[in-house]
């Protein structure tokens, strides 16, 4: 039977058994995630891991750890990504056997991109072939499992008894969580899951395992990067992947003000710094615009805080000329760098590199800049609202206007928002008021971090809201069933402009360079005939489903309910014929030739 109690996410209560002293090996690795505070575990059921199924549910009650059932591997650790983006701490996600790894493996590449630590449990086997059952057993198992993600996680481990099942998920936690964070991997042998045990064997002391604290940068470090921040005439600030404290937040704010530097923040990475400050410069987008380029050049001191691309943002500023401002760079992020990919980006010129986090770099400058004698900088203009198009549609400045008169006075965290999405249409104010991308540049990822990071503001006053594409929206619907079912709310606004937009771009631009018809930039671009009716699909999986909304004065109200239905603590989706169409940086990314 289901808990009806308040609290969120609905669990479901197991039925008490006959009590028995009878301890298996899953039992053991149950309440080692127990053990380890991982409050929720994200799963697609396999038989695989059977035997920790039942352990979850029979051994532990469902409880510390609680199950969230998913309808796809991809949506368990996209989830779990969206909730480490809020907390900064990692969920379980089990994914059954070798073909649940390969169905979640897109979602893996995400949260190793993103920095984001998640647990990824898997299972095998049984090892031993002559224990394999027929056929089945034979083409779930794999010789070396974890080869199929290795180059995109932190650390990986199949352990082979019980005491290196603990140590395996000690170290995994561990790992996951220190900086910079990621993904890890620990599969379990069906066999040893299932294997009876004498007695279950004492846990370790979890206390004594725990991840470092970052690193703080040298003293002569420090002391090189204040002489040149104190001494600079146009310092800038490059406010990147930073944590979602508040702590953080203020002091860089108190950096910035006490060097007169000018920020800019990045619309792929979380809210850095408050946008409607004085010394921010730009909206934050994916790619620089011709003024923020030029403001960046003009600078003759630059501080990296873990910013996302350094080198390709300064090729921005610069083109093939050498960047003539100083940079210092604050990351710890060369530790993930691999030679598989090439997510770590261009190798960015340094002439201050800390190798640590942004904060502890932020704190030490702090006591020791010298406070700047220029005027101070005058206040930005707030965000003025858009007016809708003139020819009815819906625009998604328009769409941002309603949104912010729907939301008047409550606290929100934006999770996610579409590529057309203009960053000087919304001021962050706080570091949880938007949580950026997913890090991988895929599709299909929306859906279910938006479930996560609102299962992770649960019970505080900030209104989990997501507003994505139909793409995403199509490949990850699924994803949805899981927050009608734990009862998690969530409101999720899809900007449909009925197409792979970004791709369509990318037609016109080839068909433009080889002079042919740019009017068939759209052929096997559109997500039309027939319309995908996506509020019903929503209402299909228990949610409420709302529109399509299509002409700008049905907004106000359609958006109205819906958020009075989060608030009811709904899960609730909403369909809005958008006009398609890009953000000027987004355009100008999108469009510049690749050999630029």
């Amino acid at each position: 039977m289901p808990d009806q109690s308040p609290a969120v996410p609905r669990r479901d209560v197991p039925a008490a058994g006959t009590p028995s002293n009878a301890v298996w090996g899953s039992d053991a690795i149950a309440a080692m995630l127990r053990a380890l505070d991982i409050p929720y575990v994200c799963l697609n059921p396999g038989a695989s891991f059977r035997g920790l199924h039942d352990s979850l549910v029979n051994h532990l009650g469902n409880a510390a750890p609680q199950m969230l059932l998913c309808l796809h591997e991809e949506h368990a650790v996209a989830i779990a990504h969206g909730y480490a983006k809020v907390t900064g701490k990692p969920l379980a996600a089990i994914l059954h056997s070798n073909v649940g790894l390969m169905h979640g493996s897109m979602a893996i590449f995400d949260a190793w991109c993103d920095r984001v630590p998640v647990v990824v449990l898997g299972a095998t086997g049984p090892v031993d072939s002559a224990k394999r059952r027929p056929w089945i057993d034979w083409i779930h198992t794999a010789q070396d499992q974890a080869a199929l993600v290795r180059p995109f996680i932190k650390w990986d481990a199949q352990p082979a008894s019980i005491a290196g099942a603990y140590e395996a998920l000690l170290r995994a936690k561990l790992i996951a969580e220190t900086a910079p964070q990621g993904p890890v991997y620990v599969c379990f042998d069906a066999t040893l899951q299932e294997a009876r045990l004498d007695a279950m064997p004492p846990l370790p002391d979890v206390t004594r395992y725990r991840a470092p604290t970052t690193g703080h940068p040298p003293a002569h470090l420090i002391a090189e990067a204040a002489a040149l921040l104190s001494n600079a005439r146009n310092p800038v600030i490059l406010a990147g992947r930073v944590s979602r404290s508040i702590d953080g937040w203020q002091q860089r704010i108190s950096l910035a003000e006490k060097l007169q530097a000018r920020v800019m923040t990045d619309g792929k990475v979380g809210a850095a710094f408050p946008t409607d400050h004085a010394l921010h410069i730009g909206p934050p987008g994916h790619f620089l615009t011709p003024d923020t380029a030029a403001a960046l050049k003009s600078a003759d001191v630059i501080l990296s805080l873990d910013w996302l691309d350094l080198a390709g943002t300064l090729k921005q500023a610069w083109g093939a000329a050498p960047v003539t401002a100083k940079i210092i760079q604050v990351s710890v992020d060369q530790y993930s760098h691999t030679g598989w990919g090439m997510e770590h980006q261009a190798l960015p010129p340094t002439d201050v590199y800390m190798l640590c986090e942004p904060e502890p770099a932020v704190t030490a400058l702090l006591s020791v800049v010298t406070t700047s004698k220029r005027t101070p900088a005058s206040k930005a203009a707030p965000v003025v609202a858009a007016p809708v198009n003139t020819d009815t549609s819906i625009s998604i400045a328009a769409l941002a206007a309603a949104l912010q008169a729907a939301v008047a006075g409550d606290d929100i965290c934006l999770i996610r928002l579409p590529l057309g999405w203009s960053g000087d249409l919304w001021h962050y104010r706080h570091p949880l008021d938007y949580l950026g991308t997913d890090g991988g540049g895929g599709i299909g990822s929306g859906p279910g971090m938006a479930v996560g990071a609102a299962l992770a503001l649960h019970g505080t006053p900030r209104l989990p809201i997501a507003i994505i594409g139909d793409g995403d929206f199509l490949m990850g619907a699924t994803a949805f069933w899981t927050a009608a079912n734990a009862c998690i709310p969530l409101l999720t606004i899809v900007c449909n402009n009925r197409s792979f937009f970004n791709d369509e771009i990318h037609q016109e631009r080839v068909a433009r360079e080889r002079n042919r018809p740019i009017e068939n930039r759209w052929i096997g671009q559109r997500i039309g005939d027939p319309d995908p009716d996506l509020a019903m699909i929503a209402r299909g999986q228990g949610l409420v489903g709302l529109g399509p909304v299509e002409r700008p004065e049905a907004l106000a109200s359609v958006l109205a309910e819906a958020v009075a239905q989060l608030k009811a603590g709904k899960a609730v989706v909403v369909d809005v014929r958008v006009t398609p169409g890009y953000s000027p940086s987004m355009t100008a990314g999108l469009t510049r030739k690749i050999d630029e």
